[in-house]
């Protein structure tokens, strides 16, 4: 038979684990496993995270859905992540309902395609909760070189 105190700690390591996994990541932790997907290479990963209709905003160009930046950026920026750190300097969230809204700033450093990088960049992500799980639905990145 179980001593109680070990008892008790199974049965609440058992129930943290259940009610833990009843709940959705959070907006900021989709966006942070976005950004790590990115880096690790994991498309797969990276395309689950993105709604099928999501819009992507950078440098002046759009790409109106997942596919299509499937089929374009997403190799460049898995790229870009692997050989360069991102350091979130301040993040804010807003969840209202099933929408969430996440503003960051942020500081990269690294290299793409053999030339130094430093970078300061701004970004603005809308999330919808779809059942337990929260989607990008739109992304806006704009970028300064550092001074």
């Amino acid at each position: 038979m179980f001593k109680k105190p070990a008892a008790a700690s199974l049965l609440a390591t058992a129930l943290f684990g259940v009610h833990a996994s009843g709940f959705a990541a959070s907006p900021k932790e989709t966006l942070e496993a976005f950004h790590a997907a990115l880096t690790s290479g994991d498309k797969a990963k990276a395309l689950a995270l993105l709604s099928p209709e999501v819009a992507i905003y950078e440098a002046g160009y759009v790409e109106r859905s997942r596919d299509e930046y499937a089929s374009h950026h997403l190799g460049g920026d898995m790229e870009f992540a692997r050989n360069s750190t991102r350091k979130v300097l301040t993040q804010t969230e807003r969840i209202d309902g099933n929408t969430a809204i996440v503003w960051e700033e942020s500081e990269t450093t690294g290299t793409s395609r053999g030339t130094p990088v430093h970078v300061f960049g701004t970004g603005t992500a809308v999330l919808e909760k779809k059942g337990d799980a929260w989607v990008i639905v739109h992304v806006h990145w704009s970028s300064r070189k550092a001074k």
